[in-house]
């Protein structure tokens, strides 16, 4: 692998980039949001629409097709143009959520999940595309606050505002909501957002789309399953794995052959950086997930917390996220480097879960929660950095592809997180939930969480090992004016409309 960056100069920062860069943050948190709000209001809606036994595929219709999607429209943003593509993609978004929120079935909202999930796919791989395609390297970390506070009002959001919604409004509000805001994001985007015309001619990679679709949706769906609705060694799930090996292995065969991959596997063997990035943001997506699950579960059964305000049994780890993101990238714009900012996070979180494995049916909120924040500290210090590690491999050209990678390794990770997790958790409580063993169950859930801390912590040890490989190239700073002759053209050109 060449330790050479790609050539092409970023771009001048536009003058109105925050404005711009407020509309992609509130498309992307109505996105962020959905799932959560959507997820405490699931008790309503089956009261309301029936269909219990199909409870769980209103959450995994939407998260199974914005995983599938992401790499399409990363692609077809940088083809067609990313703003076109945002646009279009917080569209669909919008008119899946007037959908489900008119939806009188089971089977209708299900169906109408999978179209809010297919512009969520466009809204993730966009987001971060628009930032790579307006914002110089040098100067992103400037911005990390940004997309680090719509993850953590996501998180703490989500819970909070479907609770208030179920409790004050008809659950339909739960996606009615995001009809007032969407539609702001969208005309306030349509105005402001405004990047050079792009004309390429090149054909849709069809055959990749059709493989990588039949890959992620069979890891998905053994990752959901497996341990769950289907034992891990049942012929379901193996026969999952079996198309997903298959599937990957004739996708990267495609990949090499046509013009204009779907995802160009030259961002992965270019320069190091961008699959060690890969690995960094698989790591996040574990803990994100696990933590997000895990935690308010062991702090409600074991701890006796409130379930009433579960988002904010989240606050210890998340608002280090915001403030330790945000300082980060602030240094990394001042000083150009970065290296030590996903060391340091990759230590602080092994740290913070090891700390969490010692934790048991004693252990008070307080200390939980200064093992938390360590955790959240780890996670300002790679997550968003991770990105820009990500986002400073690869030209402006496959600047969508890359992001989209992004975004498709972070789902993948917390996917396969959770199933993993989840057969952890229930090998240790399985055996003890008779009636009348109270303690022993106590028990048992603080085993369950502390066995899925200690793989978490395992992860980031590895990933440790990775931010070390990480070479610290220079970031660019900001190219010469879009009205210069030369090389600032050919890089905004890539940029695309």
């Amino acid at each position: 692998m060449s330790a050479a960056l790609p050539s092409a100069d970023p771009p001048a920062v536009p003058k109105n980039v925050r404005w711009v860069l407020l509309g992609v943050m509130l498309a992307m948190l109505l996105s962020m949001l959905d799932n959560m709000v959507v997820s405490t209001a699931m008790p309503t809606i089956v009261g309301d629409l029936g269909g219990l036994e199909h409870i769980s595929w209103v959450v995994t219709a939407y998260t199974l097709v914005t995983a599938v999607t992401t790499p399409v429209w990363g692609k077809f943003g940088d083809l067609f143009g990313r703003k076109r593509m945002y646009l279009a993609s917080t569209a669909l978004f919008i008119v899946g959520s007037a959908l489900c929120g008119a939806a009188q079935s089971m089977t209708g909202l299900i169906a109408f999940r999978v179209v809010q999930g297919v512009g969520a796919g466009g809204i993730g791989a966009g987001a971060f595309a628009l930032i790579g395609a307006l914002v110089p390297p040098r100067e992103r970390g400037k911005y990390q606050g940004m997309t680090a506070s719509v993850m953590a009002i996501g998180t703490i959001g989500g819970p909070l505002l479907g609770g208030f919604i179920t409790g004050h409004f008809d659950w339909r509000w739960a996606f009615y909501i995001n009809l007032p805001l969407g539609l702001i994001a969208l005309v306030w985007l349509a105005l402001m957002l405004h990047l050079p015309a792009q004309r390429i001619k090149a054909r849709i990679d069809w055959a990749g789309i059709a493989l990588l679709t039949v890959s992620i949706t069979a890891v998905v769906l053994a990752a959901t399953w497996a341990g769950t609705t289907y034992a891990w060694g049942s012929w379901q799930v193996i026969g999952l794995g079996t198309v997903a090996v298959l599937g990957l292995s004739a996708f990267v065969a495609v990949e090499k052959r046509v013009s204009e991959p779907l995802l160009p596997l030259s961002v992965f063997t270019n320069h190091r950086n961008f699959p060690l990035a890969m690995v960094l943001i698989l790591v996040a997506g574990v803990v994100m997930f696990g933590a997000g699950l895990y935690l308010p579960l062991f702090q409600q059964t074991v701890q006796s917390a409130s379930a009433t305000n579960s988002g904010l049994l989240m606050l210890p780890m998340v608002i280090p996220v915001v403030i330790v993101s945000t300082i980060a990238g602030k240094i990394m714009s001042a000083t150009g480097r970065y290296k030590i900012f996903p060391v340091l996070g990759a230590v602080f979180l092994t740290t913070g879960m090891g700390l969490l494995t010692t934790m048991d049916t004693h252990t008070s909120s307080w200390l939980t929660s200064a093992y938390m924040v360590l955790v959240g500290i780890g996670l300002g210090f790679s997550m968003q950095m991770a990105g820009t590690i990500a986002q400073n491999s690869v030209p402006l050209r496959n600047m969508g592809a890359a992001m989209s990678s992004v975004n498709l390794f972070r789902t993948l990770g917390g996917s396969l997180g959770v199933a993993v997790f989840g057969s952890l958790f229930t090998r240790a409580v399985q055996p003890v939930q008779p009636a009348g063993a109270k303690d022993v169950y106590l028990q048992a859930v603080a085993t369950g969480t502390s066995h899925i801390f200690l793989t978490t912590a395992i992860l980031c040890a590895l990933a440790f090992l990775a931010a070390l490989f990480v070479i610290e190239v220079p970031l660019k700073k900001a190219g010469p004016p879009t009205s210069s002759t030369g090389s600032s053209k050919s890089a905004l050109a890539t940029a695309a409309d």
